[in-house]
């Protein structure tokens, strides 16, 4: 709430000097008209109730008037619209499932944390349409691109590892994102792909895929998920339990840093998880939808209450006096 005239708060510093002469009259008037050496012959006359309510005429009357007060520096309410225009951007997440994501020198291993990370980065978009490739030996859409990012994150949530034939098929993830994509409106289209190998299988090569992705306009960033040399990796024994082995750390950078700048976009390396979420905020950065904001100003007058208050309590004092108290001043 907010104030129109606020200038009319200025009358509060006279309210008290009208009050003070009130209360001087009042007791002015309640000086003796008659002298006597003794009181005590009136303690049993029976009192008139009325002579003690001139203090409600009285207090209605000055509330009354601090409500008009208030009426006139005209309280209000703002009422604010806002309403967004945004180009959204259309995106596909590509997700390497493969056997080695299961290495844990990203915490606490690299499928958990571009599991995460991408959800993050859902989050902090607002009008784009997402969607999500998984691939390993073989490719599949999880989700084609949508703005419902609840349903996006909990498919996310839902993958495991495992139900994809193994393998590192990264020409194949980029061929079915750009599926997905080619017939996009949209005004940008990107594919974020992230991977901790080498293309090994599939039938389509990855700068093949990288000039079909070109040819439709779509940018694509690839992400290497992996620490430089070996990384440990879990392995579940029978008799011992969980045991690790350092496995060599190979991604393919040339190809996936040639795949990235044939179509306009960049290559990253994610050494740790930190450096990872690093990287989707950059992207993020990256790829901003252009949102427009048009702000819509709107006011409610709320003063007709105040006013309403003001007129019943000055209405009320007046009632009172040429009614129940009329004739009642002091007492």
């Amino acid at each position: 709430m907010e104030w129109t005239n606020p200038q009319w708060f200025w009358a509060f510093l006279i309210l008290p000097v009208i009050i003070g002469f009130y209360l001087y009259q009042y007791f002015w008037n309640k000086r003796a008209a008659l002298s006597f050496s003794n009181l005590d012959l009136f303690d049993d006359l029976p009192g008139n109730w009325k002579t003690h309510l001139h203090w409600v005429k009285a207090g209605l009357l000055w509330g009354g008037i601090a409500m008009l007060i208030l009426a006139l520096a005209r309280p209000r309410e703002r009422l604010t619209t806002i309403e967004r225009n945004a180009e959204g951007i259309d995106i596909v997440m590509a997700l390497d499932m493969s056997s080695s994501m299961r290495a844990e020198d990203l915490q606490p291993n690299r499928f958990e944390a571009a599991r995460e990370v991408a959800k993050s980065f859902v989050d902090k978009r607002i009008s784009d349409r997402i969607g999500l490739i998984s691939f390993a030996g073989k490719s599949f859409t999880v989700c084609p691109p949508t703005l419902d990012y609840r349903l996006l994150k909990n498919l996310l949530e839902d993958l495991e590892m495992g139900i994809i034939e193994d393998g590192t098929a990264i020409g194949m993830g980029l061929a079915t994102a750009i599926n997905r994509l080619k017939e996009s409106e949209a005004k940008s289209k990107v594919i974020i792909l992230l991977t901790d190998g080498e293309n090994n299988t599939g039938e389509i090569d990855p700068v093949t895929a990288a000039d079909l992705a070109k040819t439709y306009d779509i940018k694509i960033y690839t992400i290497g998920a992996g620490t430089r040399g070996t990384a440990p990796y879990p392995s579940r024994d029978p008799v011992f339990g969980v045991r690790y082995t350092n496995i060599e750390v190979n991604i393919d950078e040339e190809m996936l840093s040639q795949v990235a700048n044939m179509t306009g976009g960049q290559y990253f390396r994610a050494t740790d998880t930190d450096q990872l979420s690093n990287i989707y905020a950059q992207i993020d950065e990256l790829e901003k939808s252009k949102v427009e904001e048009l702000i819509y100003t709107d006011y409610k007058d709320l003063y007709e209450y105040f006013l309403g208050g003001a007129l019943g309590l000055i209405f009320l004092s007046f009632v009172l006096d040429r009614t129940l108290l009329h004739g009642i001043e002091y007492s």
